[in-house]
């Protein structure tokens, strides 16, 4: 793969898409082929033959229809995130596919509070929001939690123009139907946000990705892994130091830690779900009567890598079900599994983009076939606020300040400089005469050109504060009006008309 430098759009309204999108068309069928043709053995079984399984497991019966997945955590996120909900939707349509969001709803609670200029509210009343280890574990809001929520962003949207055609109001609507059902944060979240969606055109499905971690295919998968823990774990960190390398990363824990390997214990790079406690923790295996073997609360499951597949993965659901315990991936499974057994083609952000050469690298080590090629899509939107209006540069009007405070003496200053540096280092004369060109300094700030200076920085700095509600393209994209969210989904139509 080449090396694309992405960078998110600074105008509003712009987007970006990687590659172009004649080409993530011809890639999605290459993508198809090369995965319904792999043979690498994964615990016995072939790895299309275990793509096809769980696509079946899914629903999708058709090897044929391609899937064109995205997937991000369970929260409130962004436009730019929200844009690859758009370009899913479109290729699937070109391709006569399905477009399928994936909500990690097994990744830790973040970005849960509704912001806007000048308040916010956490989603949720559920008092476990700072300490829950994963989304999947917190309770949905309570009607009049929702009706406070409400009640406070109205009165701050009094006088902005756009306010009754924010799309806020629908999805807290929704939220307030999900929460008389008893639905939890992000059962009801995945939905809302879902039925938004489909208010504006866009027509993929929403899938909740804890499910999934209890099927059989993907139990197989992970059977397969932690049954080579070791040699896997020496390709995963062999996968990580080349892209430091590459990317000219010193720190050890960037893009994400090595996984520790020892002679007898080795980690796995997914999450030991205690369900009934709620704890997680990372996936330490034992080398054990020459096996990995996984401990949990006086219990244990040996990986045997000889054990037929569809067995092994029957005989690990048993033992986690019984112990109550899931395994969730974390961030570079989750998305090697889904690109390899599920998606035809995976449409990622900027950020999953760069990791996931990483994954690139791995998937070329652990099951020798040629990487499926992925997709990047982000746009910004700013809040309508901020639209023609520019933002207030401090550094520069700082910078401009210091020019014209060392500038109002001229050739005088240039001669005490020039004084100063022909006495003595540690003088006291040249002490003298450096507090004497700064008391030259204090009294030139009395300038009516140093003073207009410093009323017009006075006013940029409560600017300032304004701007970083207003320009921030991390607010919940339910928070643009309808038409705008339109007219981006119509720039990215755009792209496609050929």
């Amino acid at each position: 793969m080449d090396d694309p430098q992405w960078k998110a759009p600074t105008e509003d309204g712009q987007i970006l898409i990687w590659p172009p999108p004649d080409q993530i068309l011809e890639q999605t069928g290459r993508n198809n082929r090369l995965l319904s043709e792999a043979k690498s053995p994964i615990q016995g079984v072939a790895l299309s033959a275990l793509r096809q399984r769980q696509r079946q497991w899914l629903g999708h019966e058709r090897a044929d229809r391609p899937i064109i997945a995205t997937g991000h955590q369970s929260e409130l996120y962004h436009p730019g995130v929200w844009a690859k909900n758009i370009l899913i939707d479109l290729v699937a349509q070109r391709l006569g596919g399905d477009g399928v969001h994936v909500a990690v709803d097994s990744d830790e609670p973040k970005h849960l509070n509704v912001r806007w200029p000048g308040g916010s509210e956490p989603l949720t009343d559920d008092p476990q929001l700072s300490t829950a280890a994963w989304s999947g574990l917190l309770e949905g809001p309570t009607p009049a939690y929702l009706d406070h929520i409400e009640g406070h962003l109205r009165r701050s949207a009094q006088g902005w123009g756009f306010a009754s055609t924010m799309m806020i109001w629908p999805f807290l609507q929704s939220m307030r139907k999900l929460a008389m059902e008893s639905a939890g944060l992000s059962a009801g979240l995945i939905n809302a946000m879902h039925q938004l969606d489909w208010e504006l055109g866009l027509k993929h499905h929403a899938l909740a990705a804890s499910p999934v971690w209890e099927s059989a295919p993907y139990l197989l998968f992970v059977h397969h892994l932690m049954a080579m823990a070791g040699e896997f774990a020496t390709q995963y960190n062999g996968a990580l130091a080349d892209y430091r390398t590459r990317e000219g990363i010193a720190n050890p824990g960037r893009p994400m830690p090595d996984l520790k390997l020892e002679s007898q214990r080795c980690e796995s790079p997914f999450w030991v779900d205690d369900m009934k406690s709620g704890l997680r923790r990372r996936a330490m295996l034992q080398w054990e009567r020459d096996r990995w073997v996984l401990h949990h609360d006086g219990n244990e499951f040996a990986f045997d890598p000889h054990k037929a597949g569809w067995s092994a993965a029957d005989e690990l659901i048993d033992w986690l079900r019984a112990a109550r315990v899931r395994l969730s991936p974390r961030a570079l499974m989750l998305t090697t599994y889904l690109r390899l057994m599920v998606a035809d083609q995976f449409v990622h952000g900027i950020g999953g983009g760069m990791y996931d050469r990483v994954a690139d690298d791995l998937i070329v080590r652990t099951f020798g076939i040629e990487p499926p090629k992925f997709a990047v899509t982000t746009a910004t939107l700013h809040f309508p606020l901020a639209v023609g209006r520019s933002r207030a540069c401090l550094p520069c009007i700082r910078q401009e300040g210091h020019r014209l405070r060392h500038g109002v003496l001229g050739e005088e200053k240039m001669e005490m400089v020039r004084k100063i540096d022909e006495l003595p280092r540690k003088s006291m004369e040249r002490s003298a005469l450096f507090s004497a060109m700064h008391r030259r300094l204090d009294e030139s700030a009395r300038n009516e050109e140093i003073v207009r200076w410093e009323e017009r920085y006075r006013q940029a700095q409560v600017a300032d504060v304004e701007d970083q509600d207003i320009f921030n393209r991390e607010l919940f994209y339910a928070l643009q009006p309808r038409d705008r969210l339109e007219a981006l989904i119509g720039k990215y139509q755009q792209t496609f008309a050929f």
